[in-house]
């Protein structure tokens, strides 16, 4: 169902009589920029082209008006104009080729709200230079402290390959228990310890931030950032902060206790590295090392970390059911080039299938369908158009994994990333971590994470669906990113 109208009439109706009035005596402006800027459809008084917008899945909407209005184009969301980059050259071109010009983050107010211009992926100029900076110093060469980071997702797919052992084959939701798996390793990467699938801390984070995750994504969320004025009215926004005060509240529990028990030379994990930096700059009145930008790089790691790789590995599960002659192809691929050992990230070069399904689950699973916005650094002259400094950008990357440049695009196809000899082959247009300077600073530990999961679990079992396949399904989740639907499966041991 559309819920842009029935969310439009709930949230936006009522008011438009005092939002005209603001409008009239100047106190709601909407500006209009100077020069050639990108065309777009025609825009209604304060709303915009909010109803033209599916709010529930606003990336189809895009793509639509992309095929009339072209692969630079511009919509009006509330009082918030944006531009709109569609199609791999013009999201490649953006991203890359000017990847200084649009650099920028714009300020979005549920992210200014919970981060406060702090962190890494919604902070700005120098703090979020030092911040990227900081942690993936804390992140290279895939280990920290004394423990490799990939010793540490070896040992959790241990853990969770014996929790679905003792489901014996019985139908199971795996929601839930892949958000386990992929918590623990980045509870192991900032405290240095993880948490038994059964610890009520574990359990209370992972569905705050599974339900985060998915409010962050719903339409009055969205009427929110583009219409601030209902910040006044309930919803989503206001769960969405009394939640991250929740996640602050154990966070700063874990800063005392690893305070109590800090040594510079036997560092735990990355909120250590971080402490022990704060107490060398303490007497720095601009230092970027304090707890508020601690809270938000923890937010950041915890709430992206395991949304997007937990949500992909069970896509992969999904689509391996739905093409059972895929999954017997990467069994054999796997008893072929792993048989009974332990799965390495050393034995992906001998496994092109293999890797080549993993990257097609990512391709169209399509987890960031309309990327992290972008803003200009600068004024710019981009494809013929002027964007002035301050231009709010959408760069779709749903048009870029999902259109023309992938022969069968709406299709679970790994020949996609298979040359005619049967060898892995990358593709240029393949960026479900996006591109240039704001490239999601946790690929590589993804990319590890999604390898040695996926070989794990298909070297241990094969998957079914828990009814027949005419009742089985593979449908996204309406969130700020896209999960598969949660439905029981059966994890059956392999023999």
């Amino acid at each position: 169902m559309d819920c842009s109208f029935s969310t439009l009439t709930l949230y936006i109706l009522p008011l438009l009589l005092v939002l005209y009035i603001l409008k009239s005596l100047k106190l709601w402006t909407s500006d209009t920029s100077a020069g050639n800027f990108p065309p777009g459809p025609p825009r209604l008084p304060v709303i915009g082209n909010l109803h033209m917008i599916n709010l529930g899945r606003p990336s189809e909407s895009l793509m639509k008006l992309s095929k009339k209005y072209g692969p630079v184009y511009s919509v009006q969301m509330g009082n918030v104009k944006m531009v709109v980059l569609s199609g791999y050259e013009t999201v490649k071109s953006a991203l890359v080729d000017y990847a200084d010009e649009f650099a920028e983050r714009p300020h979005i107010p549920i992210f200014e709200d919970i981060n406060e211009g702090f962190g890494i992926p919604f902070s700005h100029g120098e703090n979020w230079k030092a911040m990227r900076r900081f942690t993936l110093s804390k992140l290279r060469d895939f280990g920290m402290g004394k423990r490799t980071i990939e010793d540490r997702i070896i040992e959790e797919c241990g853990y969770f390959i014996k929790l679905l052992e003792s489901l014996e084959g019985k139908p199971v939701d795996l929601t839930i228990k892949t958000s386990f798996a992929i918590g623990n390793i980045i509870m192991s990467i900032i405290f240095g310890e993880r948490l038994d699938y059964q610890d009520p801390d574990l359990f209370k984070i992972l569905t705050i931030i599974d339900e985060n995750m998915r409010l962050l994504g719903s339409p009055s969320t969205a009427i929110y950032n583009v219409l601030p004025v209902f910040q006044y009215l309930p919803g989503s926004h206001m769960k969405i902060k009394k939640n991250v005060k929740e996640l602050h509240t154990f966070f700063k529990k874990k800063f005392a206790e690893h305070l109590e028990t800090l040594d510079k030379n036997d560092q735990r994990g990355y909120i250590d590295a971080f402490l022990i930096k704060q107490e060398e700059e303490k007497s720095d009145p601009n230092t970027y090392f304090h707890t508020k930008n601690l809270l938000s790089v923890l937010l950041t790691l915890f709430m992206a970390g395991i949304d997007t790789t937990s949500s992909t590995i069970r896509w992969a599960i999904l689509f391996m059911i739905q093409n059972s002659e895929i999954q017997k192809r990467v069994h054999d691929e796997v008893d072929k080039v792993i048989g009974s050992a332990v799965p390495k990230t050393d034995h992906r070069k001998d496994m092109p299938y293999t890797n080549a399904v993993i990257h097609e689950t990512q391709r169209l699973a399509n987890i960031v369908p309309m990327n992290l916005p972008r803003e200009t650094t600068t004024d710019i002259v981009f494809q013929g158009y002027y964007l002035p400094k301050g231009t709010y950008i959408i760069p779709l990357l749903e048009s870029v994994l999902q259109e023309t440049e992938f022969e069968k695009s709406e299709s679970f196809h790994p020949e996609h990333f298979l040359d005619s000899d049967g060898q892995f082959v990358k593709r240029s247009a393949f960026m479900p971590f996006s591109a240039g300077r704001r490239v999601c600073l946790g690929e590589t530990l993804a990319r590890m994470e999604l390898f040695l999961f996926f070989t794990s679990l298909m070297q241990k079992f094969s998957f079914h669906s828990s009814t027949e396949m005419s009742d089985f399904f593979v449908k996204p989740l309406t969130g700020f990113t896209i999960s598969p639907m949660g439905q029981k499966i059966c994890c059956v041991p392999r023999i």
